[in-house]
């Protein structure tokens, strides 16, 4: 149980609550006056039976962020991110200074609109996101009560809609580029793949017979050649091969031997590409050479994909699974403004459904009715 202690020292008189924790942990606060640490000590008692007990905790904000994220299963290029998160807009904030138990709401919506003057919109949000799982964490850590992480207001942001390239478009990139490189923009083009996927495509997984391509490993940025996972359990999946693509790798591969460990686009050197080479490098001076839009990347030839099958009529749910999504959700709000005017497909579902039985179900209409104008 909880005691409160009279204490004198020099002539001042203090009361010290005294408590254990619910580790067993000797706890203990000095108040002025009697009456406070009384109501202290009977609070950490009903906080213990209620199960909301908050341990005392001088760690500040930026010092919980990074224990947080040391325990986070990342991948790499997340980790990466998190940390250059946590860094500029935590630790390097007034707000990463604070004890983590004293941050009141108000001083997170503070420090929301002043990162929403150096971020992107988008980028606010993660940071929101990034902070709000934090406090997740420490309230299950009991070490706030509850996270002031709550109701707050972000700039407003209305994502862009996404103007796919035409193939017009992507032959003329592909032109552009450097001879050996060429394929490149047509495999990523025609099979919807990541920057990531297409630097680690190999020929093992590449089934010409069957005209199918296994996505099973992706470079990240920085990794160096080294293969790992793809992006998330629902981006490793089969693709079908269409025969344009198929040309492309067949000549790519004569002209080009894949590397030893079966790399299909490598350097003169043999070497993997890196993301940068290829994507900001490569494909920016093509994009110039060509009259591209200014801003398109490669991941435009990823939209390309999706566009031309939501055009041609396949279901939202098929392109999710050809693009390696998780939710089929993020193609509709992604691409849904480029689906095709279905208005005249329902009618006609509609009608070849019920046929002649939409007849015998009318009303019977006195032929001496007048027509109604």
């Amino acid at each position: 149980m909880a005691s409160v202690e009279k204490l004198v020292r020099n002539g001042r008189t203090t009361y010290q609550a005294r408590w254990r924790d619910d580790q067993g942990r000797q706890r203990k606060k000095s108040f002025a006056r009697k009456g406070d640490a009384d109501r202290h000590a009977a609070t950490v008692e009903a906080d213990k039976v209620r199960g909301t007990y908050i341990e005392p905790s001088k760690i500040t904000v930026a010092e919980y962020a990074r224990s947080w994220a040391d325990t986070r299963p990342h991948r790499p290029t997340t980790a990466r991110r998190t940390e250059m998160m946590i860094r500029l807009h935590i630790e390097g904030t007034r707000l990463g200074g604070r004890k983590l138990a004293d941050v009141r709401p108000s001083e997170v919506q503070a420090w929301a609109t002043d990162r929403s003057r150096v971020l992107a919109p988008t980028t606010v949000r993660q940071a929101v996101g990034l902070l709000r799982s934090v406090y997740g964490a420490a309230v299950l850590d009991r070490l706030v009560a509850s996270s002031p992480v709550v109701r707050i207001q972000l700039p407003r942001y209305e994502r862009e809609r996404v103007l796919p390239l035409s193939v017009d478009q992507v032959a003329a990139l592909a032109q552009a580029m450097p001879e050996r490189y060429r394929a490149m923009v047509l495999t990523q083009a025609g099979l919807g793949l990541r920057i990531g996927e297409l630097l680690a495509l190999r020929v093992q997984d590449v089934d010409f017979l069957r005209r199918t391509v296994r996505i099973e490993w992706q470079f990240t940025q920085g990794s160096k050649g080294e293969r790992s996972e793809p992006k998330t359990p629902r981006s490793r999946r089969s693709v079908p091969l269409p025969r344009t693509v198929a040309d492309a790798l067949a000549a790519h591969l004569a002209a080009y031997p894949a590397a030893n460990d079966g790399t299909i686009f490598t350097t003169g050197k043999g070497a993997p590409l890196g993301h940068v080479y290829y994507g900001h490098d490569l494909i920016g001076r093509a994009v110039t050479e060509a009259g591209l839009p200014k801003g398109t990347t490669s991941h435009d030839l990823r939209h390309h994909y999706a566009s031309v099958l939501l055009a041609a009529g396949e279901s939202v749910v098929a392109v999710a699974e050809r693009l390696g999504h998780e939710d089929a959700s993020l193609v509709l709000s992604t691409y849904g403004h480029l689906m095709p005017d279905s208005d005249d497909r329902t009618r006609s579902a509609i009608d070849a459904a019920w046929g002649t039985a939409g007849a015998l179900c009318a009303p019977d209409v006195p032929q001496d009715a007048q027509t109604v104008r």
